[in-house]
């Protein structure tokens, strides 16, 4: 063993070819033998040094070692539950990669008359935070929580600092007791169809996740100011797109837009939506006679209501009715909010030039 370490320690380390010197009896005897087992001395060595080599040349080229991630990798993501859709958005802006993030309300479904199921009394059972818009919206979710039976949720009231329109806009009910619009008694909650309002939603949402989460603050404010700077611009653009059109009057089939309207400069009179199987000609000219007196320029429906009200009220006020959306549905990806808000602008645009 010390004779095959040290040819290794030699041939390994560029030693001179000539190892030994056997003496004259020893080679006259076994001259043969000697050098047979030289040879076979050499190759083993020749072997050790080239398996030494190779586990070098490994440990050399073996690739760096991937950074740890912030906050700590064996840490549970924090689980966040949004009310709907607009909620969602926001809240899956912020959060990103950082936390998990589902929804309530599956998309296009009617908000104000929502009935919880099991599976959101298990969501909220098992979240660290719930973000709803707040202003009495959410109806649904007091006795919800109260069956999640979770102690350590945090309620997070998007809406939070934001100060509340009531009646800023005529609403008109074609049928007297009838009409079935919904009790804002706190306000109106559809605070986040204005842009600049939003921020702010988006601010109370990236706060309450640092203090559930602080160990990814940095992550949640560098998502939460990229989607400020979208909503920045996107203000703008309302302002330039809509400065040529103020006082801009529209009917809309519920009362949705006043805080839009009151940011651009546009007025909202929203006629309160009645049962189909009870409209009668005398239903229809009753709002055509209340909304007469304004200088009404737009008619806009929401995608996927048929409403023979308004079909008769663009007929009988010679007015083309348009699309317009409260982005309660769509798909879940944030950008769906500016995609939706820039197809709003548009549809303003055109119909109050």
């Amino acid at each position: 063993m010390w004779l095959e370490g040290s040819l290794c320690f030699m041939e390994c380390n560029k030693a001179p070819r000539k190892l030994y010197k056997i003496s004259s009896k020893s080679s006259r005897k076994v001259k043969g033998g000697a050098i047979s087992l030289l040879a076979l001395l050499v190759l083993l060595t020749t072997a050790a040094c080239s398996q030494s080599n190779n586990n070098q040349v490994t440990t050399e080229t073996s690739p760096p070692t991937t950074p740890t991630p912030a906050g700590d990798p064996g840490k549970p993501k924090i689980k966040a539950v949004a009310t709907f859709l607009p909620m969602y958005w926001f809240t899956k802006a912020v959060a990103g990669n950082a936390a998990e993030v589902e929804i309530l309300i599956p998309p296009g479904t009617e908000i104000h008359e929502y009935q919880a199921t099991p599976e959101n009394v298990k969501a909220i059972a098992t979240a660290n935070v719930l973000i709803k818009n707040g202003l009495g919206l959410e109806e649904f979710l007091e006795d919800t929580v109260k069956n999640a039976q979770n102690a350590n949720l945090k309620q997070v009231d998007a809406s939070k600092g934001i100060k509340a329109l009531n009646e800023i806009s005529p609403v008109v009910e074609p049928v007297k007791g009838k009409a079935h619009d919904h009790d804002h008694s706190s306000g109106n909650p559809h605070v986040w169809l204005d842009p600049v309002l939003a921020k702010q939603q988006v601010t109370n949402i990236r706060d309450a996740l640092i203090v559930a989460d602080p160990g990814n603050k940095a992550t949640y404010e560098a998502n939460a100011a990229a989607y400020v700077k979208q909503l920045d611009d996107l203000d703008n653009q309302f302002q330039q797109g809509l400065q040529k059109t103020p006082n801009c009057t529209f009917i809309t089939f519920h009362d949705a837009y006043p805080y839009l309207a009151q940011r651009y400069n546009l007025k909202q009179v929203a006629v309160v939506e009645i049962p189909e199987d009870q409209l009668a000609p005398s239903d229809v000219q009753k709002v055509v006679n209340t909304v007469k007196k304004y200088n009404v320029k737009a008619l806009f429906n929401e995608a996927g209501t048929d409403n023979k009200l308004l079909a008769s009220l663009s007929k009988d006020l010679k007015l083309t009715l348009r699309e317009i959306s409260s982005l309660e549905t769509g798909d879940k990806d944030p950008q769906s909010y500016f995609k939706s808000m820039k197809s709003n602008l548009e549809t303003l645009q055109s119909a109050c030039k």
